[in-house]
């Protein structure tokens, strides 16, 4: 984080410094957890839906915050006002500060900004993108999914004055939510990667969720570049939002290149027998040069088909961002899994495979996490394993989407399933509908019970693939999988 005075703080989010403050205070980072603070941090206090982050100002002071962004006066145990800067709404301030911080930041040096939204794909997408960025210049990344209103700022506040490159998720659950961030900071590149039913529940339609993730779009100045993924059709729509002036680049798995100026394409796309995507990167535009669209052949460490359409849309905001070919190229093949929870695959010593995909999941997703799974089995003669939760917030759509889901899983000729918690009860139906039965699936209504059938059941070699909503924490499932004994762990004494 930059260093930041008091009153600028005050300056930045419209808020009054208490009588308590030393005019000579000076932080240097910022958070929302008290547990997280070091030295000379502002401590950043806020109301949510379970605590009250008013109440931890005291342990935040002794973890070393120097300064609070509050929105009342507190006092410490010998009744002194703690010193702070008093706001009406913290999580609006957090917002304005981080403005502040990329427009002091902006002034200093140069430094690109590249937002990514999408209802799939976002933190892939962006960990890819960092790890080319960082090849060529200081770059911060969101830490997992900080992509909302608090977790924008919070990503912001860990960039300083050399930061080359910015890259920033930015999620949203209702209309105009896009905008909100985007209010924040402006990007120079708006990546969209795709469209689909995630927060349906929220949105109320498909249709709405294309207008808020168009929003980042909007946003563009005339002279910034909008990545658009050619193979949605809710996104291609988009091309139309652009503002005048600003440049469009495409990317596209298609079988077929789209006819596109400005094209990223990967041909002859495929995976290797460990699922890790494969293909011939080409450009194709008129800038473009020979060996740019007779491409370059690239492997990259992540697990799953599905991932090339994020590794092409990393590849393009990377080339919009400066980068040429031929360092993407080079760079490709260092990227892996980065956050936990996305496709992180665990060879056990045991000889189990987990593929843990635990952090979210909306239809799409699951689909392509499912897809994969049968793939690795079917190149590796390995028996499959899926453990499910529901996917939240889908609303009048849930038994639905859970029965087509089971339904699939059937067709792709998955060998087990378990079925976790009672919310996805339509899952199970729509596997046994489809065909399942016996002990190839089972509903359970815990993690625990899910842990224990596969303690007895489980053997060397299998491929454990973990998903399911955040909200159902089944990567806590995820978590004992990778780490305690599975094999034999019924008759250790």
């Amino acid at each position: 984080m930059i260093e930041l005075k008091a009153h600028q703080i005050a300056e930045a989010t419209g808020g009054r410094l208490t009588s308590s403050v030393d005019v000579t205070t000076t932080v240097t980072s910022a958070d929302t957890d008290s547990r997280q603070l070091v030295p000379n941090s502002l401590y950043i206090a806020r109301r949510g839906e379970v605590t009250d982050g008013h109440n931890f100002i005291t342990a935040a002071r002794a973890a070393g915050a120097q300064l609070i962004l509050a929105e009342r006066e507190t006092t410490d145990q010998h009744g002194g006002v703690d010193p702070a800067v008093i706001v009406d709404d913290s999580t609006v301030a957090m917002g304005d500060l981080a403005h502040y911080i990329v427009e002091k930041i902006r002034e200093h040096s140069e430094t690109t900004v590249i937002g990514i939204t999408g209802s799939v794909g976002k933190t892939s997408t962006k960990d890819a993108l960092a790890t080319l960025l960082s090849s060529q210049g200081p770059t911060v990344a969101p830490r997992g999914s900080y992509n909302g209103e608090t977790g924008l700022p919070l990503t912001i506040f860990t960039a300083d004055l050399e930061t080359r490159f910015l890259v920033v998720e930015m999620g949203a659950d209702r209309l105009g939510n896009i905008s909100e961030l985007t209010n924040i900071v402006r990007p120079d590149i708006s990546v969209v990667l795709t469209v689909g039913t995630a927060h349906a529940q929220s949105f109320g339609s498909l249709e709405n969720i294309a207008i808020t993730k168009g929003e980042i779009v909007e946003a563009l100045e005339p002279n910034g570049i909008a990545v658009l993924n050619a193979d949605d059709i809710k996104v291609a729509e988009m091309a139309t939002r652009v503002p005048s002036g600003a440049k469009t680049i495409w990317f596209s798995a298609a079988s077929l290149p789209p006819e596109r100026q400005h094209l990223l394409y990967a041909a002859d796309a495929a995976t290797t027998e460990n699922e890790n995507p494969r293909f011939n990167l080409q450009y194709l535009g008129d800038d473009a040069t020979d060996e740019d669209r007779m491409g370059r052949d690239v492997t990259a460490h992540m697990i799953g088909e599905h991932h090339t359409s994020n590794l092409l849309a990393a590849a393009a905001a990377a080339l919009a961002a400066g980068l040429d070919l031929e360092t993407i190229a080079e760079v490709m093949p260092e990227i892996g899994p980065t956050s936990a929870h996305r496709m992180a695959r665990t060879d056990r010593a045991d000889g189990i495979t987990i593929i843990d995909d635990a952090y979210n999941a909306n239809p799409e997703s699951m689909r392509a996490g499912l897809k994969t799974l049968a793939m690795l089995g079917r190149n590796t003669g390995r028996r499959t394993w899926a453990i499910l939760g529901p996917m939240l917030e889908l609303g009048d759509q849930h038994a639905k989407e859970h029965i087509l889901l089971g339904e699939t899983l059937v067709r792709l000729n998955i060998d087990q399933l378990v079925v976790v918690g009672t919310e996805a009860r339509a899952l199970y139906t729509g596997a046994v509908n489809e065909g399942s039965w016996g002990d190839e699936v089972d509903h359970v209504l815990s993690n625990d019970e899910a842990f224990e059938l596969l303690t007895e059941r489980a053997q060397p070699g299998d491929i454990i693939f973990v998903k399911g909503s955040n909200g159902t924490r089944l990567w806590e499932l995820a978590d004992r999988l990778t780490t305690e004994n599975l094999v034999g762990r019924k008759e250790m004494p």
